[in-house]
C-alpha cells in the first residue's frame, strides 16, 4: 500500500495498480468495509417480526437479521447460530422467538440465548458468547446504517450531516422509488469516489451542471471522516434559504455534496436529497445505488440536481475510461491539484490509514 504524503503540494496519488489489484481489494473488504458504517435499506418490519438480510452480497456476504420485539425496539443481529453456524432465519415474517432449525437452539428477538436441547450436561453453559452477536445500527433522518465493527460512533460519523442538513424538515422527505435506480460501473469503487470528490472536472465533463453553478466559487471542506463540497448557485438558479446560524449562511447554496468514509455520498438540493450507496463488487466492478428522497418536488427538474441521471452517465463514462488508463504499464502515479483535489487527497490518506491499521507503516 503506497503511502500518501500528508502535504498535498508534494504528494503523489495512489498508484494505478492499486485500482485493480485483487490483493488490495481483498484488504479493502476486510480492513475497510468490514470495519465501517455502511448504508442499508430501511428495515420495514413491525413488532414481533424478523427479516434476514445479507450485507454486501458477493463481497462481505455477511448474514444478518433485523428483528423488532413486542415493545417495538429494533435489533440487528448475526443470523448465524452460535452452536454450529446454521443460518437461523431464512424467511421474513412474524415470530415470537428465533429458532435454529438444525438442532433447535432458541434465542429471543433481542438475540439473547434462551434454550438449547441436548446441552443439559455441558459445563459453564450458557455463556455470553452463546447469544447472537448484536450489530451496531442506527439512522439519520430517512437514512439507515449498520457496521459489523465500526471504529467510530455513529453519532460522530453522521455529525456532518446533522451540522449541514439537520435544519431541514427531514420528516417531510419522502422516498421516491421512480427516481431511485442502480448503476453498474466497470471500474474500481475507489476510482468512482475519487471522481465524486472533486469539482475540477465539472466544466469539462458536466456542461449542463456547470451552467447551474458558479464554478469559480466551488469550495471543499475536509472533515475527520470525510468531506463536503459546496456548490454555489449561478445567478437565477435555485438555492437553499440557509438559516442565519448555519456555517454557509448568506450564501446561495445550490448543492452540498457530502462524503462519509468509505462509501456513502449524500447530496442535498433544494428539492431534497439523493444518496449514492457505493457497493464494491470486485477489483474492477462497482454498483452505485441511487436513492432519492423528495421534499419540494416542484423544484426537481431545476438547478444543480435537475438531471442526475445524465450526470451519472457522464461520470460513469470518465471513470470507466480512467480504469482502463490506470492499468497502463506506462502510468504509475500522478500529482494532486492542491486547489481542487483536497478531498481526493484526504480520502486517499484515510484509505491508506485503514489498510495499514494492523501493520507497521
Amino acid at each position: 500500500m503506497a503511502k500518501i504524503d500528508d502535504d498535498i503540494r508534494r504528494a503523489r496519488t495512489r498508484p494505478g495498480s492499486e485500482y485493480g489489484d485483487p490483493a488490495v481489494f481483498a484488504a479493502v473488504v476486510e480492513r475497510v468495509l468490514a470495519r465501517s458504517w455502511l448504508p442499508v435499506g430501511p428495515p420495514e418490519i413491525g413488532p414481533g417480526e424478523a427479516a434476514p438480510l445479507c450485507l454486501l452480497p458477493g463481497v462481505l456476504d455477511e448474514p444478518l437479521v433485523y428483528t423488532r420485539d413486542e415493545a417495538g425496539t429494533l435489533h440487528c443481529l448475526s443470523n448465524v447460530c452460535t452452536h454450529r453456524g446454521m443460518q437461523v432465519v431464512c424467511e421474513a415474517g412474524p415470530t415470537k422467538r428465533l429458532r435454529c432449525t438444525y438442532h433447535g437452539r432458541r434465542f429471543g428477538l433481542d438475540g439473547a440465548f434462551q434454550a438449547a436441547p441436548g446441552f443439559e450436561d455441558a459445563e459453564d453453559f450458557p455463556r455470553p458468547s452463546d447469544d447472537l452477536p448484536r450489530v451496531p445500527h442506527g439512522c439519520w433522518g430517512p437514512l439507515h446504517f449498520l457496521g459489523l465493527a465500526p471504529g467510530t460512533a455513529l453519532e460522530e460519523w453522521v455529525g456532518p450531516l446533522e451540522e449541514i442538513l439537520g435544519w431541514l424538515p427531514l420528516h417531510d422527505f419522502r422516498f421516491d422509488p421512480d427516481r431511485s435506480r442502480d448503476y453498474e460501473v466497470a471500474a474500481n469503487w475507489a476510482l468512482y469516489i475519487d471522481n465524486y470528490l472533486e469539482g475540477f472536472h465539472i466544466p469539462t465533463v458536466h456542461k449542463s451542471l456547470a451552467r447551474s453553478l458558479d464554478v469559480s466559487a466551488y469550495e471543499t471542506r475536509l472533515m475527520p471522516h470525510g468531506s463536503v463540497q459546496v456548490g454555489i448557485a449561478a445567478d437565477g438558479e435555485p438555492a437553499f434559504e440557509v438559516p442565519p446560524d448555519h456555517p454557509d449562511a448568506g450564501r446561495p447554496i445550490a448543492a452540498w455534496y457530502l462524503h462519509l468514509f468509505p462509501t456513502t455520498m449524500v447530496n442535498a438540493y433544494p428539492w431534497g436529497i439523493s444518496v449514492n450507496h457505493v457497493e464494491p463488487l470486485g477489483p474492477r466492478r462497482t454498483r452505485v445505488r441511487f436513492v432519492e428522497y423528495s421534499w419540494r418536488p416542484e423544484l426537481r427538474e431545476e438547478g444543480a440536481g435537475g438531471d442526475l441521471h445524465r450526470v451519472q452517465l457522464e461520470d460513469e463514462a470518465v471513470v470507466e475510461a480512467a480504469q482502463v488508463g490506470v492499468r497502463s504499464r506506462l502510468y504509475d502515479r500522478g500529482r494532486y491539484a492542491p486547489r481542487h483535489e483536497a478531498a481526493v487527497h484526504h480520502f486517499h490518506r484515510l484509505l491508506h490509514k485503514a489498510l495499514v491499521a494492523d501493520q507497521s507503516v
